[in-house]
């Protein structure tokens, strides 16, 4: 069996949470309300805001009017939380309710100045259901999450026996010459948060040693040397002997056309590939469990001085719904924010073998240069960047 289901079961899982949103309580609002959602994601998930959560939402608070705003990127959010921090205090109105992919650390005061809302003591419902290993404060609530994955052409490979551990997959791609590749670090995630497991393996996999806070030169030297030598004893078995793809979508082409038979993928951009054809429905998805490669989770925040505060958790929470978190698997191609448990049972049942037993991250800062710059110079010299 492979990891991906079907349209059909899309839609089979989805219609058991649906039913349940007409047992939520309506939110009171006043009729000239407004909740302004910003947001610096792409297109793809400002367009899921206002066609799939926004509609539910209204379904069960008609009276609330919500409006999704562009905010272009993350320096968009910035200005619109500092203008929120000016706010504070005066009486005035931010226009903003809720920021969607922003963090507490972007907006230089504002954690001291107590401008975001506590989720943990507001007490929202859907709070106990988010991911620990997802959870980074009680400032943020992470609803989305994209994990790198191993892709496999499952007419090739035996789902049973697909690598679920480091030690395992190395042993594949040692005897499997050729049909295995990732990108450079510098040109895509999936690639990047390969190398950074490797560096994990090198480093007893402990993820909790690399912050920014642990940075140094000397550090970063000794911790990624024998990463290095790991990657560059797996380099003969590589496709072509050591090539690698210039990005995340050029490694889901060269596994679609059969150049491949496993490769990392972003979870949200191969299961995307995989619904719009590009990808086969025999493509196989799997995590190693001894330490899951890399992920992250889009967040959202709310003011403490939004004028429409209440309507904003109400909306942060119904985000937190079994309706809406299924729906981030079978609409985006994205991971829950809420624990595997609190999804539909049939998406479960479907994706067990990508559900990580841990979300480890890796810092970016200093790191991402420290660890880009060595995999040229020490992985692939004659290889020039650009």
């Amino acid at each position: 069996m492979t990891a991906h289901p079907t349209r059909r079961r899309f839609l089979q899982a989805g219609g058991a949470t649906a039913a349940a949103a007409a047992l939520m309580p309506r939110l009171a609002l006043a009729d000239d309300g407004t909740v302004n959602v910003y947001t610096g994601s792409d297109s793809n998930i400002s367009d899921f805001w206002t066609n799939v959560i926004l509609p539910g939402f209204r379904a069960q608070n008609g009276s609330v009017n919500v409006r999704v705003v562009d905010a272009g990127d993350s320096a968009g959010l910035r200005a619109i939380a500092d203008r929120a921090l000016a706010a504070l205090g005066t009486g005035k109105d931010p226009q903003v309710e809720l920021f969607e992919a922003f963090t507490p650390d972007q907006t230089a005061g504002g954690v001291e100045a107590g401008l975001w809302v506590d989720f943990a003591e507001a007490g929202i419902d859907g709070w106990d259901r988010v991911n620990p290993e997802a959870k980074q404060t009680d400032l943020d609530l992470p609803y989305r999450g994209s994990q790198v994955l191993l892709a496999y052409d499952a007419t090739r490979i035996d789902p049973a026996e697909a690598p679920r551990s480091w030690e395992a997959l190395t042993a594949w791609i040692a005897a499997n010459p050729g049909q295995f590749i990732y990108n450079r670090p510098d040109k895509g995630g999936s690639g990047g948060n390969f190398v950074r497991r490797a560096i994990h393996e090198a480093n007893g996999r402990d993820p909790k040693a690399f912050t920014i806070a642990s940075y140094s030169e000397a550090f970063a030297a000794e911790a990624l040397a024998p990463a290095w030598d790991i990657l560059n004893a797996m380099a003969p078995d590589l496709y072509e002997g050591g090539a690698y793809t210039s990005g995340n979508t050029q490694s889901i082409q060269l596994l679609a056309q059969g150049v491949v038979s496993m490769t990392p993928v972003w979870s949200d951009q191969v299961l995307q590939a995989v619904s719009m054809g590009v990808l086969p429905e025999t493509t196989g998805l799997v995590q190693l469990q001894d330490l899951a490669l890399c992920g992250g989770f889009s967040r959202m925040m709310v003011p403490v001085n939004a004028a429409e505060k209440a309507a904003a958790l109400e909306l942060a929470s119904y985000v937190l719904s079994a309706e809406v978190q299924s729906k981030i698997i079978t609409g985006l191609g994205g991971f829950p924010g809420v624990s595997w448990d609190h999804v539909d049972p049939a998406l479960r049942e479907a994706y067990a073998d990508v559900i990580p037993a841990t979300i480890p991250t890796f810092p970016s800062g200093p790191w991402d240069a420290a660890v880009n710059d060595g995999w040229y110079r020490n992985v692939a010299p004659g290889i020039s960047r650009g």
